[in-house]
């Protein structure tokens, strides 16, 4: 068969557009060389039955019935070469660039889904979308649903708000002038900037507040009321939480100052403050300086200056600034310059260290002094504070007066201020005034008080019918123990606590024996056997030193020898277990006694 040409149809392209193509699964169209389209008909001569309705995208153009072409693809060119006529019309014979997708329906000619049906409601329980299009209409947009948290914290926004609203006040009277309006808008005003400024008052740091906490009776926080309770180390002259945070605030203090001064740089207040408030995380203040000059008054020498280079710090160079200079020997020079070393910090740490242990023996002396019986005890001996004694408790150190710039006629006080403008004011401003001095003093003149011992008229009730003399006698006993316990050396309360644990540990020795079933064991055998069985944990150092003390007090029942290069334990084991608790009880009581 011969090969066709595309331009042998350009003639026909009209009268086969017209021919219905068949789609594929039926048998394919056939071409004349030289004639029209022939078309396969039915066998009873109707015309074939139309295909079932789909949906589906129509052709972008009809496609014209080419004898031999009826199964394959356009190309491009035969796309853009056909005419655009019916474009947009959206018939099936048009040729528009884009159609919609046209669905199946069995109602009426396509012209009669035009008009849109009408909207139905939606099911129960359903929701829109807000700004869906819905059959032909928009939804209107609903308002979003609050959360829980959001409602709570409109409601607590709104509550803040009235409490800071004006309604609350005393209302103003309708009769009022104009000038009494006016004041007492003001005096809103003033109440409305006296709460806002009590609530940012609470947001102050537990630093700065612990100071006036205790001055006006307030309760101060657990871990400083009861800090010397706390501490993970052997009992001894334990100082106070706000004594150490002044100790560790000399010592920073010392440490800026130190580099300062080295360098030839005159050490200010505000570059110490700076230091150490990044240092110590706390706040570092005036008052500070003067409890490190009251704790250790030849540390530093103050004097008020002015005509220093603050180099943008926002102090003007005509100000007065407090200085800090160390004072140090004559034979601490270097270069002819004296020059703070670190050997000399250290000795500063040991001696503020030593000031604030000894204030603190003047207040326990003072405690003793309230006890009945009184005791007294050296400080010189006293190794650790009376049980009963709270050290933190101990009142803060006072100040020392710091140095002042020039004197310029300012008023600080109330009793200044009463006796500069007395005449000029009304009688009841200056017995108000006078009340304030006065109390001032009063608050001045108070100390705190530590924590007594029970007085014996709290105590004779409960003791009702006991005679004079034996309360005196248990009385004076136990002050002899506690003075004992004050002023026992460290060395002798470590061999107390070793014979407290001999009893318990005599039995788990004999246990060993036992089990080993030997007369002797090395000693480093029966120590690391007695770390592992005893129910305290202990190195193997230590075991050995109780070892040694069974040896020491009961030498006819534990006996160490060296033999060679080698130390052996020997134990008899048929000396009865009940009397050797009770000889070891024995020697620490007596030990206790001491």
């Amino acid at each position: 068969m011969a090969q066709l040409r595309l331009t042998d149809f350009f003639g026909r392209a009209k009268a086969a557009a017209t021919v219905p193509a068949k789609r594929g699964g039926g048998p394919r169209l056939k071409a004349a060389p030289g004639g029209a389209p022939v078309h396969r008909e039915a066998e009873d001569g109707a015309p074939p039955p139309p295909l079932p309705a789909s949906p589906r995208t129509p052709s972008r153009g009809a496609v014209p019935a080419v004898p031999g072409l009826a199964g394959r693809k356009r190309s491009r060119r035969e796309m853009e070469a056909e005419p655009l006529t019916g474009a947009g019309t959206g018939e099936r014979g048009g040729k528009s660039a884009r159609k919609r997708l046209e669905l199946p329906t069995d109602e009426g000619p396509p012209a009669a889904a035009a008009s849109p049906p009408p909207a139905k409601p939606p099911p129960a329980g359903r929701t829109r979308s807000p700004g869906r299009e819905q059959d032909g209409g928009t939804v209107p947009r609903k308002a979003p649903r609050l959360e829980p948290e959001d409602l709570a914290a409109l409601r607590s926004r709104l509550q803040r708000m009235k409490m800071k609203t004006p309604s609350q006040l005393p209302p103003i009277p309708a009769g009022a002038g104009a000038e009494l309006r006016s004041r007492l808008e003001t005096l809103r005003g003033l109440e409305l900037r006296l709460r806002d400024k009590a609530a940012a008052s609470g947001a102050q740091t537990q630093e700065t507040t612990a100071p006036a906490a205790e001055a006006t009776g307030q309760k101060l926080p657990a871990y400083q009321r009861f800090h010397a309770l706390a501490q993970d180390q052997p009992p001894g002259l334990t100082l106070p939480y706000k004594y150490k945070v002044l100790a560790e605030m000399f010592r920073s203090v010392d440490t800026i100052a130190g580099m300062l001064f080295n360098r030839a740089e005159t050490v200010t207040f505000a570059k110490v403050k700076q230091g150490v408030q990044d240092m110590m995380r706390k706040q570092f203040e005036e008052r500070h300086v003067g409890q490190i000059k009251a704790v250790y008054p030849t540390s530093y020498r103050l004097r008020q200056e002015k005509n220093i280079p603050t180099f943008g710090s926002g102090v003007k160079k005509s100000d007065y600034q407090l200085t800090l200079e160390p004072v140090l020997g004559e034979d601490e020079k270097v270069c002819g310059r004296p020059h703070l070393s670190a050997s000399r910090l250290l000795e500063r740490r040991k001696e503020f260290n030593r000031s604030l242990v000894n204030i603190v023996k003047q207040h326990h002396a003072a405690f003793l002094a309230t006890l009945t019986p009184p005791m007294v005890v050296p400080e010189d001996k006293l190794t650790r504070w009376h049980p009963r004694f709270n050290v933190d408790e101990v009142p803060d150190i006072s100040p020392a007066e710091l140095p002042r710039p020039p004197q310029e006629d300012r008023i600080t006080t109330a009793q200044e201020l009463l006796s500069t403008a007395r005449g000029m004011m009304i009688p009841k401003m200056e017995k108000a005034l006078a009340n304030l001095a006065l109390r001032t003093a009063e608050a001045g003149a108070g100390e705190p008080v530590l924590s007594k011992a029970p007085s014996p008229a709290s105590t004779s009730s409960a003791l009702k019918g006991v005679s004079q003399a034996l309360l005196e006698r248990i009385r004076a006993k136990e002050a002899r123990k506690l003075q004992a316990l004050m002023t026992r050396d460290p060395r002798q309360e470590e061999r107390l606590a070793m014979l407290g644990r001999l009893p318990a540990m005599a039995r788990v020795l004999r246990n060993v024996f036992v089990a080993e079933k030997k007369q002797a064991l090395p000693l480093e055998v029966a120590c690391a056997r007695m770390a592992e069985s005893f129910p305290t944990q202990m190195t193997a150092g230590e075991m050995e030193k109780h070892l040694r003390l069974f040896a020491e007090l009961l030498p006819d029942w534990v006996g160490i020898h060296a033999i060679r290069t080698d130390t052996y334990i020997k134990l008899d084991k048929n000396k009865d277990l009940g009397l050797v608790v009770e000889r070891l009880a024995k020697a620490a009581k007596e030990a206790e006694a001491l």
